[in-house]
């Protein structure tokens, strides 16, 4: 019997500090992975997205739909 794969798309948001990076994907609930390096994160956060999908998957829910992810820059002045 051949089970079909599906991929599914998240937006991941990265961002850098003195520590590292820090990654979440904002349409999974605590879906987040840190790294040294930003091959590290992007890798962290893949198996983290994975891990919680196929939870999602085994325990019967539907897995959410990604939503539509805008970054702008806001500037003001004080």
């Amino acid at each position: 019997m051949d089970i079909a794969l599906k991929d599914y798309h998240f937006a991941a948001i990265i961002q850098s500090d003195e520590d590292g990076y820090y990654a979440h994907c904002p349409d999974l609930k605590g879906c987040h992975a840190q790294g040294d390096s930003l091959d590290e994160v992007i890798a962290n956060i893949n198996d983290a997205t994975r891990l919680i999908v196929e939870d999602i998957i085994e325990c019967g829910e539907e897995v959410p739909q990604p939503k539509r992810v805008l970054l702008t820059v806001v500037q003001i002045t004080i």
